[in-house]
């Protein structure tokens, strides 16, 4: 079977995925703006989208969005004529999928919704110390008018997770299913014996009073600010507790400080935790697992947004997860049940709810063993892949029955 895959970075949500289908002898062929390093098996067609013709802030992303599924289905339509794909799924977000029924009729479509953007109930007005303009509401209305136009044209779609299906407006939430991408429970599992070594040399083991934080970027939409707070608290109760941080200095999902500012050093300037916190930009990818092994507690805060691996991957290792009770982490967690949750601005209850965690150990066993669990029963790699393979498979089998009546 061969597979086209549209994404705008690389394999993106889709390598296991594409792992899979190499693995069992499937062509695979990945259409991308950012193409990876070359893998056996996998052909990588780049496109280019070029420098935006519009001036009109309300339509900047429509305007990309509508040059990269000219790009894509520009390199689609080569394709065509000499190598047609069974099926082709992509990411239905950044416009490539857009024209991809023109340039290719009759391949079966699917499409990967990650977010649907509102203007209000989400993301965009859920901090109360920030109203939302009235240009800002109309940029993101016309930010999903590529999206529901790729829509339109799909023979099906999927969402990694219930929240991010009901993100989409109601008429169109029974077209799409939900599966998640999937996480390696063999890889991240817990490790009594693990170690993670900090840049300055000490090491780190399981037992140690070790308060744990990642994100792509320390930025608001991940709750970074609302950490350093916490932490700051503990660290006056706790003198033995150490904290870490991994995260870039980008601006991450939100928007740069109006000052330019960097949020790492405007909340180490507010808190100063200096030496008792270690900062580190970014981990490869089995060193940030052996950080969840030895975390005492793993703080994974989000504004109403795209759920993380990272906190899937944290409770796989048998990490204690304290994360914020907004909707994206409460589909997963259970307060008590299989972690802990405290309201998204309140840093005095999450300081609290971490120092109970660090006291009792023994208590919150429980809860660490269960994470581990809902990861296996709801998220584990092979059978998302599974279910993946299976959405493909039978639209690949309707096609071939439709072409051979």
């Amino acid at each position: 079977m061969h597979v086209l895959f549209v994404h705008r970075s690389g394999s993106g949500q889709f390598a296991h995925l594409i792992q899979r289908l190499v693995a069992e002898g499937g062509e695979v062929t990945l259409v991308t703006e950012k193409p990876e390093p070359d893998r056996p098996g996998i052909r990588q067609i780049a496109y280019s989208v070029g420098e935006p013709a519009t001036a009109h802030a309300t339509l900047a992303a429509t305007e990309y969005h509508v040059r990269t599924g000219e790009a894509v289905a520009q390199e689609l339509s080569r394709l065509h004529r000499h190598d047609r794909p069974d099926a082709i799924l992509g990411h239905v977000g950044w416009g490539g999928m857009l024209f991809a029924k023109d340039a290719m009729p009759g391949v079966p479509l699917i499409g990967y919704c990650e977010y649907f953007y509102n203007a209000s109930g989400s993301d965009l007005d859920f901090d109360p110390a920030f109203t939302v303009p009235e240009a800002e509401r109309r940029r993101i209305r016309m930010r999903n008018a590529a999206q529901l136009v790729t829509l339109q044209t799909l023979d099906f779609a999927y969402a990694p997770t219930r929240w991010q299906q009901a993100q989409y407006p109601r008429a169109l939430r029974q077209r799409i299913a939900v599966c998640h991408d999937g996480i390696d429970i063999h890889a991240c599992r817990p490790d009594a014996q693990a170690t993670f070594v900090l840049p300055d040399g000490r090491v780190l083991r399981p037992g140690d009073p070790v308060v744990t934080f990642a994100a792509r970027d320390l930025d608001p939409y991940r709750g970074y600010p609302q950490f350093m707070r916490a932490a700051a608290r503990i660290a006056q109760e706790r003198p033995g507790v150490l904290f870490v941080a991994v995260g870039g200095d980008g601006a991450g999902y939100g928007r740069p400080r109006p000052d330019g500012r960097l949020w790492r050093e405007v909340m180490l300037e507010e808190t100063g935790l200096g030496h008792r916190i270690v900062h580190i930009p970014w981990l490869a990818h089995a060193d940030l697992v052996r950080l969840f092994q030895v975390s005492a507690a793993h703080v994974y805060l989000s504004v109403p947004f795209v759920l993380s691996w990272s906190m899937l991957e944290a409770m796989a290792c048998g990490a204690l997860i304290v994360g914020s009770a907004t909707p994206p982490v409460q589909e997963v967690i259970r307060h008590g049940v299989n972690g802990l949750l405290a309201p998204f601005f309140d840093d005095v209850r999450l300081a609290r709810m971490v120092i109970a965690a660090l006291d009792r150990q023994d208590e919150v066993a429980p809860l660490r063993a269960a994470a581990r669990q809902t990861v296996i029963a709801h998220y584990e790699r092979e059978a998302c892949v599974d279910r993946q393979l299976g959405f493909i498979g039978r639209l690949v089998a309707e096609d071939d029955l439709l072409a051979a009546q």
